[in-house]
């Protein structure tokens, strides 16, 4: 298998690092482009091949992931949609772009994919969903999720929910880290050293979602295993409902939600700006 990236940004990065950390591919059989000079050495600090030339990565590789910001995904498409041959598959995880209107810019019955994948892909802990074209097949699908489970957790849905993806686990990496920090904060405030509460905050969240991944418990049930009638842990989440926790990451994943529909009616068209970049959280 040979892969190709065309954007080489952190999200490029972090499915490569998946990409090569579970041997899916070796680093020789991926070849990235990107404008950006420093971007390349990254990626060639991995082993990976590089070139300057979009255009040499779609014409050597079956399957292009599309790593771009979305501004510029249609400038891109329609500079590499001559290369583009019966055997390619292009998957994008460009935020808000849909596959219409990338299917609009390539040749008939190019076989798409759209993707919101997450960077804990860089250590194989990744959530990616993605949704098939209307030319991608069942072969497409089941090859996809063999890439995309190299790098954690995947799911198929309707591409009407992306943008809701997008908002929850798309965005999400960024939520976690505010959390942790937060966490750890408190864990100073009240005397633990820096170190110390920064591994205890992030570890909380590690073993929480393990819990919730493998036992299959509801949230609610294993958030009542900790608190104990007038324990220390009911009277902590008091005090965070009564700050309003929980609405505000609902209104959070609610934001970044309709910030994906807006970018996605923004360059429904794809006639996009003037500045090229790779993908460095374009959500």
């Amino acid at each position: 298998m040979k892969v190709g990236f065309i954007g080489a940004g952190l999200m490029a990065q972090a499915l490569c690092r998946g990409f090569i950390g579970s041997a899916l591919v070796r680093p020789t059989q991926i070849l990235a482009s990107d404008v950006n000079r420093g971007k390349l050495r990254a990626m060639r600090e991995l082993g990976v091949e590089t070139t300057l030339s979009n255009t040499d990565v779609v014409r050597d590789n079956e399957i292009v992931i599309l790593a771009v910001k979305p501004y510029i995904v249609g400038k891109v498409l329609r500079e590499v949609a001559p290369m583009v041959h019966k055997n390619s598959l292009i998957v994008s995880v460009a935020a808000g772009i849909t596959l219409a209107s990338m299917e609009n810019i390539l040749p008939p019955k190019t076989r798409v994919v759209r993707v919101m994948p997450n960077t804990p892909a860089i250590v194989q802990s990744g959530a990616s969903v993605y949704t098939l074209g209307t030319s991608a097949n069942g072969e497409d699908s089941d090859l996809v999720t063999e890439m995309l489970n190299c790098v954690g957790l995947v799911e198929q849905m309707p591409e009407y929910l992306m943008d809701a993806v997008t908002g929850l686990s798309g965005n999400g990496p960024a939520y976690g880290y505010v959390i942790i920090q937060a966490l750890a904060d408190g864990g100073v405030k009240m005397g633990l050293n820096r170190d110390q509460s920064t591994r205890l905050a992030a570890q909380l969240l590690l073993g929480s979602a393990k819990m919730v991944l493998e036992t299959k418990g509801h949230p609610e049930a294993l958030k009542d295993q900790v608190c104990s009638p007038g324990g220390t842990s009911a009277h902590a989440l008091h005090q965070m409902e009564k700050a309003g926790l929980r609405s505000a990451l609902i209104d959070g994943v609610e934001a970044g939600t309709k910030r994906s529909k807006e970018i996605g009616k923004e360059y429904a068209y794809l006639d996009l700006g003037h500045k090229e970049e790779s993908d460095d959280g374009n959500k």
